[in-house]
């Protein structure tokens, strides 16, 4: 897949929500900090709140660089994180999720709800049909992701997916973990 040349920003997909175990924001924080240290460009939603903000805050912390993307509707709202090194407003959610791809050379998916699954899964889509090779890795903090994983399982034994999905996303335990599959892979 490519060493730590090739991957100069990485996109993460997580939560918004405020209301989440302080356990996935310190989570969220720690990658956020482990990016700016390696002075890999943060491509993330753009927003101030849930693990997207920790996210942000914690690369800013190591003097990273932020990129935000997020729709003109959420744009009108309150969540902005004004902070951010770069603040791309989209018309929607799909020209938003283009422009996330377009800008970052890996996927990193930490917890989150019904978005932060829809862009996993989109990614997931697109390396099942060969439209990219960028990797993707869940962080699967307290196990968050064990019924994703068993979710893909089901899909292969049942014959709905090749046994190959399996091989094109990693699963592991902690941000540390995530960012050493994508430069050790």
């Amino acid at each position: 897949m490519g060493g730590m040349n090739e991957i100069r920003a990485i996109c993460v997909f997580c939560a918004s929500s405020q209301s989440v175990d302080e356990l996935f924001k310190n989570t969220a924080l720690e990658l956020g900090r482990e990016l700016g240290k390696k002075g890999i460009e943060l491509v993330y939603g753009g927003a101030s709140i849930g693990l997207m903000g920790c996210l942000a805050r914690g690369v800013h912390e190591e003097k990273g660089r932020v990129v935000g993307v997020l729709p003109e509707f959420f744009a009108t709202k309150e969540i902005k994180y004004s902070e951010a090194d770069e603040l791309i407003v989209t018309r929607d959610m799909r020209e938003r999720k283009a422009v996330m791809d377009q800008r970052s050379d890996a996927f990193i998916v930490l917890p989150g709800g019904i978005g932060t699954l829809e862009e996993a899964m989109e990614i997931l889509s697109m390396r099942q049909l060969h439209l990219t090779d960028k990797p993707l890795v869940f962080i699967n903090t307290q196990g968050f992701y064990d019924g994703l994983r068993a979710m893909f399982e089901e899909m292969v034994d049942l014959k709905f997916a090749k046994p190959n999905i399996m091989d094109m996303y990693a699963m592991v335990p902690d941000p540390q973990s995530a960012l050493d599959y994508l430069f050790d892979h």
